[in-house]
């Protein structure tokens, strides 16, 4: 990808709501004209790891001043099959795409009030994005309760061209009809999870949104938004999660001239390998792991393998879906799978149009897969990374120099079991990992009936440092933290000063408390923002609660990233994995045993909103609090 001014400094590292930091959101403003009402629709765009990182449905409310003497009408928009509005049975069948749509910048820090920026999409809806779930259309009549299930299509009959096909097909069903657990659990009961926030939604070419009113705010200018998510491209055949599902990519690219130009939206699927066979297919072909349990998972572990042996997957060629995030290094913009190679990603400056250019090994003949939260230093532009896989060993260490040449691998063989890692963290001279007591458990999965992921009661919570530079893992230095569980890292830095002499590192990470819990129901979790204090000359860990609030998938100025920083935005929890909010956070208040929550903003009744993202209001990358 050339360079594109400051789109780099746009293009997200997980999946945010709108072009939010702090407490700035993007905010939908609409009018229908039946009955005189008026309303106001906040965006809800879901993000990365929460549960469907795809974007969600927002609701329409009724505005204080509405003349209606019954309970509020509703209307539902698709932000990426844009501006489609499906009413509520107040009014049957008739569809209003919004009249404008309302960027709100955040002027708390300055003490001003907040500032607009209105953008009008224009044109007819294409009749591709008349469909509510992917091959079938939208109902008329259907109440528009955000809890409510949403039908789904049959599942489609995969292609049998060959034995080999006919026979696996026909253990798939097998499996689902005789092995699975009836009835499904509300977790991976796919009339459940895609349904509502989460139901599928077709690809969108590129589609203007001129603005109207005001300008694009200078910092925003000749950018692009771009979120990635989990979008099923066929119909489950059997128990679906919401971590599942092909990636696709949602793509708002503003234009440089402040609105003179209309800004471009666009949705399109990650090209993966596992998207391109399944769409060969005609239906689901790849196991999906979250959905493994008891004697139901050992056969669809042994479906895959079968698939494998004759010559349905590949898996060298890749098995993910390209579903969990997005980074821009080295000049180019990859989607991430675990636990895969991540994909390049083209985002075309002529029309908005977004395509995927290819899987990525960054010229390592052997290179297996990498974390979808690589860290990049900004003041030297190397990026650090790290794998686990089943097999010793289990977790990996490596880097990128500035150039983008990959280095050699660092095994970490002091990691004795397949444990998950999903997350980790940088300082100027140290890379922190956090050993979780998440363990993939595939004999007790048989034997004992649960699954494939649980938590170890026995296995220590640890935080592991090792050099940056390392050549060895036997580098890697492990300190025990009981009941320590972070799955996102906010950020880590070393102590200067004090008498610290360089032997400290602090790390702030939301710590999830109800591991066994939320395994079996991510509605159960809850996280704890705590500072560790890690000091390597004494080996001791002091932790320092940062609030009471359950917050998670933090951001912070990337300009701050392993380097002391005193703020941080989060989403606030509500009910999980959708997001009620955003909340700021000042980590000075910490000296003082406060609480660090300074601000919040809720997104309001029937509003949901996903990870922030962090945008400067001055030069991109430099270190501001001023954000939208």
């Amino acid at each position: 990808m050339q360079h594109m001014g400051p789109l780099h400094d746009l293009v997200h590292y997980c999946g945010a709501s709108g072009f939010t930091g702090g407490s700035s959101f993007t905010m939908y403003r609409t009018e229908a004209r039946d009955g005189g009402y008026k309303g106001v629709l906040r965006s809800a765009m879901y993000g990365h790891r929460e549960v469907s990182k795809r974007d969600c449905l927002v609701f329409l409310r009724r505005s204080m001043d509405a003349s209606f003497a019954t309970s509020p009408t509703m209307y539902i928009i698709h932000p990426h099959r844009p501006f489609l509005l499906r009413p509520a049975t107040a009014l049957p069948g008739r569809r209003h795409p919004p009249r404008r749509i309302t960027i709100v910048a955040d002027g708390s820090t300055a003490g001003n009030p907040p500032v607009e920026r209105e953008i009008i999409p224009s044109g007819p809806l294409p009749s591709l994005y008349r469909s509510q779930v992917i091959n079938r259309p939208i109902k008329k009549n259907v109440a528009s309760d955000e809890n409510q299930r949403t039908a789904l299509p049959p599942p489609m009959p995969l292609s049998a061209s060959s034995l080999a096909a006919s026979l696996c097909n026909a253990w798939e069903d097998m499996v689902n009809k005789w092995l699975e657990p009836l009835p499904l659990r509300p977790s991976i009961d796919p009339e459940a999870v895609l349904a509502g926030n989460f139901a599928p939604v077709h690809e969108l070419p590129p589609t203007p949104c001129p603005v109207v009113k005001g300008s694009i705010p200078h910092c925003l200018r000749g950018g692009a938004y771009v979120r990635n998510g989990p979008n099923p491209q066929h119909a489950p055949r059997g128990p679906h999660h919401l971590f599942d599902g092909d990636g696709m990519l949602h793509s708002l690219m503003l234009s440089a001239d402040g609105g003179r130009s209309p800004a471009v939206m666009c949705s399109r699927f990650v090209r993966t390998q596992r998207y391109t066979v399944e769409r060969e297919a005609g239906g689901p072909v790849f196991p999906n792991f979250f959905t493994f349990r008891g004697l139901a998972g050992a056969g669809r572990a042994a479906l895959a393998l079968a698939r494998v042996l004759m010559g349905q997957l590949h898996p060298g060629k890749g098995i993910s879906p390209g579903n969990v995030s997005l980074a821009f290094f080295h000049r180019r913009l990859f989607a991430f799978g675990e636990p895969d190679l991540p994909y390049a990603i083209h985002l075309s400056t002529h029309d908005g149009d977004v395509s995927t250019v290819g899987r990525a090994n960054f010229g390592s003949r052997f290179f297996e897969g990498m974390t979808a939260h690589p860290k990049k230093d900004p003041d030297t532009g190397e990026v650090f990374a790290f794998r686990y896989r089943p097999i010793p060993p289990f977790l990996t260490y490596f880097r990128f120099d500035k150039d983008g040449t990959k280095q050699p691998d660092v095994p970490i063989f002091s990691v004795r079991k397949f444990s998950l890692f999903h997350d980790f963290a940088i300082t100027k001279r140290f890379a922190i990992f956090p050993d979780l007591p998440i363990v993939v458990d595939y004999p007790g999965m048989v034997l004992g009936g649960g699954s494939l992921f649980r938590a170890d009661a026995v296995k220590m919570p640890r935080i592991g440092v090792i050099s940056r530079g390392a050549t060895s893992g036997a580098e890697m230095k492990w300190f025990d933290v009981p009941g320590f569980s972070p799955i996102h890292i906010l950020n880590s830095w070393e102590e200067e000063g004090e008498g610290s002499d360089g032997h400290a590192i602090v790390l702030v990470a939301p710590n999830m408390i109800n591991v066994p819990q939320l395994l079996e129901g991510m509605e159960h979790g809850h996280n704890c923002v705590e500072m560790l204090r890690i000091d390597l000359k004494n080996n001791m860990v002091t932790r320092t609660p940062l609030s009471v609030k359950s917050l998670d998938m933090g951001v912070i100025n990337a300009a701050y990233v392993g380097k002391k920083n005193r703020y941080a935005y989060l989403a606030m929890a509500g009910p999980f994995p959708k997001m009620k909010g955003v909340a700021k956070l000042d980590f000075e208040l910490a000296k003082q045993n406060k609480d660090c929550v300074v601000a919040c903003r809720e997104y309001g009744p029937g509003c949901f909103g996903g990870e922030p993202f962090f945008v400067s209001k001055t030069k991109p990358g430099t270190r501001t609090t001023a954000t939208w």
